[in-house]
């Protein structure tokens, strides 16, 4: 029977391979970030990176640290899809809110380009470094956390549903003798039915957190557009109707489908390894 691996090990994990996920899929992100904005493909590798690594560490490092204290079954020992729901709820809400300033700041690279073929607002800012200097001059330290609701909002969803449903496929293939306990293809088909779920679920959220993150703002670091969650949903509902959160679907499942893939099937397996 394999033993729990050490707390720090676990977050190292999930690091690495939603790392490896990320260089695969960064480009497809970067063309999704501008199509949800309209109404040189690894721009904002750099920023990617580091979100990844921190936020997935955080994310799926805890989600499986709750996992092995069977915080996630219920009284019977079996898997809760409530009780997996709640463990990825507070596991990305965790990492959303620590990691925010650097998706802000990879946002608003991956939407930056020549003014020819610029789309949304462009913000004068090179790397990561740099954003963060720039911001925390011109807005404080608050200015860093600018959106940051809509991005823990955005990540609580998808972690919930992500993992919750990938938890849940992994005890129903298996409990039905559709692919062996522990087999490669058992976190391939698992991995695979997570990412419906979990773009269809994200998609509003990532819409609503991509403009919220991309505008400008006046002297005081308050957005010129929108002011919060609440307001970019109402705002987008009232013109753009339902369809509307849904803009760049299909590029985000391209992007989302292969990371959420690639990434739960890594970890999965780095697990089993060194597990």
């Amino acid at each position: 029977m394999r033993t729990a691996m050490h707390p720090a090990a676990e977050c190292l994990a999930g690091s690495l391979a939603t790392c490896v996920a990320c260089l695969f899929t960064n480009p497809l992100e970067t063309i999704k970030t501008r199509m949800q904005l309209q109404g040189e493909l690894q721009s904002g590798l750099v920023p990617a990176l580091c979100y990844q690594f921190v936020m997935n560490g955080i994310r799926l490092g805890s989600y499986q640290i709750m996992v092995n204290a069977k915080l996630t079954e219920d009284r019977e020992g079996k898997i809760s899809y409530l009780r997996c729901m709640a463990a990825g709820a507070l596991s990305g809400c965790t990492g959303a809110a620590v990691c925010s300033p650097i998706f802000m700041i990879k946002t608003q690279l991956q939407s930056k380009s020549s003014s020819a073929i610029a789309v949304g607002t462009q913000h004068d800012i090179t790397n990561l470094s740099s954003g963060i200097i720039s911001i925390y001059r011109e807005h404080g330290v608050r200015g860093l956390w600018r959106g940051a609701s809509a991005s823990m909002v955005r990540v609580t969803v998808g972690s919930a549903t992500q993992l919750s449903a990938f938890s849940k496929s992994k005890d129903f293939y298996s409990r039905n003798n559709i692919f062996e306990p522990g087999s490669f293809m058992l976190s391939v088909s698992s991995s695979m039915t997570a990412s419906v779920f979990v773009v269809l679920a994200m998609t509003p959220f990532d819409v609503i957190s991509t403009r919220l993150y991309n505008q400008n703002v006046n002297s005081s670091g308050i957005g010129l557009k929108y002011t919060n969650f609440f307001d970019v949903f109402v705002k987008v509902f009232a013109k753009e109707g339902l369809l509307g959160f849904y803009k760049g679907t299909f590029a985000h499942y391209f992007r989302l489908g292969p990371h959420t893939i690639i990434g739960l099937v890594l970890w999965d397996s780095i697990r089993k390894y060194f597990g």
